[in-house]
C-alpha cells in the first residue's frame, strides 16, 4: 500500500496533562525571573513552548534574547517533570487502541507535529506511555512559529525512510486551529478532533478537511481516512 505519514499533536489530542505544563510555566517564571504570574491572558493552546516563553518575556519587558528563552525552558520542562505525577491528567479516548493499530500498518509513520520542545514531548508521552509510538517529531526547538514545523517533520520522514512524502500523503492530527492552519501551510490533509479547548463548533469555522468528536470509534476513523 501508498506509504502515508501521520503527524500527530500532543496536548488536547493525545493526552490532557492535568494542567502540568502551564503550572511548569508558572514555576520556571517565578524560578528564573522572581516574577508569580497566573498567565490567564497568554495563549497557550496550539502555540509553541518557544512562542509562550516569548509571549511571556514580552509581557514583563525581559528582553527576549536566546540566553533567556533557554533558561526560562530548561526550568520548564525541569517543573514539567515534578509536575506530571502530581496531577490528574490522561490519555484521551482510544488514543491508546489507535496507535496500538496504527502501528501495525506498516505503511503508515507515525510522528509528532507540535508545540512541545522535544524535552516536554518525551516527558508527556513517556508518562502516559504513548512515546515509543513515534518515530520522530516536528518540535517547538525547530521553530517558534507552528507553521514552519511541517518542513521539519517532512525532511525528517524522508531522512528515515528515504522518499518525499507528497502533501497528498500527509495527514496533520489536532484539536487547535493553529494546527489546522499548520497542516495547511504544509498542504496535508488536516484532522481537527474535539478534544481540547475549541468546541467542534469553533473548529468548524477554520475549516479542517475531517472533523470529529474524539478519536474512540477507532475502527471506523481508519476506514473514513484509509488509514
Amino acid at each position: 500500500m501508498q506509504k502515508r505519514l501521520l503527524l500527530f499533536d500532543i496536548d488536547g489530542t493525545l493526552i490532557h496533562s492535568g494542567g502540568a505544563g502551564v503550572e511548569a510555566l508558572k514555576r520556571a517564571l517565578t524560578e528564573r525571573f522572581g516574577i508569580k504570574d497566573d498567565l490567564h491572558d497568554i495563549e497557550i493552546a496550539g502555540m509553541t513552548d518557544s512562542g509562550i516563553v516569548i509571549s511571556i518575556l514580552k509581557k514583563h519587558q525581559i528582553p527576549t534574547t536566546a540566553d533567556n528563552i533557554a533558561a526560562f525552558l530548561d526550568s520548564y520542562v525541569h517543573f514539567l517533570s515534578l509536575e506530571l505525577p502530581r496531577r490528574r491528567g490522561k490519555l484521551l479516548p482510544g488514543v491508546l487502541e489507535l496507535l496500538e493499530k496504527l502501528k501495525t500498518r506498516k505503511h503508515l509513520v507515525l510522528g509528532l507535529l507540535t508545540g512541545n520542545v522535544s524535552r516536554g514531548a518525551q516527558l508527556k508521552l513517556g508518562h502516559y506511555g504513548v512515546w515509543h509510538f513515534f518515530e520522530f517529531g516536528a518540535f517547538a526547538d525547530d521553530h517558534h512559529n507552528r507553521n514552519e514545523l511541517g518542513a521539519f517533520a517532512r525532511a525528517r520522514a524522508k531522512e528515515k525512510h528515504g522518499r518525499e512524502f507528497s502533501a497528498d500523503e500527509i495527514d496533520v492530527i489536532g484539536d487547535t486551529p493553529r494546527d489546522i492552519a499548520c497542516g495547511k501551510a504544509l498542504g496535508a490533509r488536516t484532522v481537527a478532533v474535539a478534544t481540547g479547548t475549541w468546541s467542534r463548533e469553533k473548529l468548524a469555522e477554520h475549516h479542517p478537511d475531517i472533523l470529529i468528536d474524539d478519536l474512540s470509534d477507532v475502527d471506523r476513523l481508519m476506514n473514513t481516512l484509509g488509514w
